[in-house]
């Protein structure tokens, strides 16, 4: 009976050993490499949103490179980064100076940003209101 023991540990000891090596080791699902960013924002006269006719419309992705129809997808979207993608934090003053004409222009950003949904909408006064925002995400 003891010789017997002493196989079958020894039978299984080899086993283990033989097999060890054939034995894949197991791989950690990849996380993904980014959360998507991708905008379409468009521009109209108009007092809202929803009774304009976009008149110019650019695509911007930001993730993983800058792109997009955007005329400057790279300032684009290292401003949206600086901000995390706050749309109300954009912008500033240019120093540029308006007239006071009220001709109001609606911007709309609709799309993901960093794998949240995004729906924001600017109603400027004037198209040189909204060029003098220093913003390049609205320069387009």
């Amino acid at each position: 009976m003891r010789n017997f023991a002493r196989r079958a540990a020894t039978l299984a000891l080899a086993a283990t050993a033989l097999a060890a090596p054939l034995a894949g080791t197991a791989q950690a699902a990849p996380d993904t490499l980014y959360a998507p960013s991708a905008l379409v924002l468009t521009m109209g006269h108009g007092e809202a949103a929803i009774g304009v006719t976009p008149e110019r419309a650019v695509t911007l992705s930001c993730t993983p490179r800058p792109s997009g129809t955007h005329p400057d997808p790279v300032s684009a979207c290292a401003e949206l980064r600086r901000v995390d993608g706050d749309f109300t934090a954009l912008g500033g003053e240019s120093g540029i100076l308006c007239t006071r004409e009220y001709d109001p222009v609606v911007v709309t950003v609709d799309g993901v940003w960093q794998g949240q949904r995004v729906s924001y909408e600017r109603t400027f006064p004037n198209e040189c209101v909204m060029n003098a925002t220093a913003s390049s995400v609205y320069a387009f």
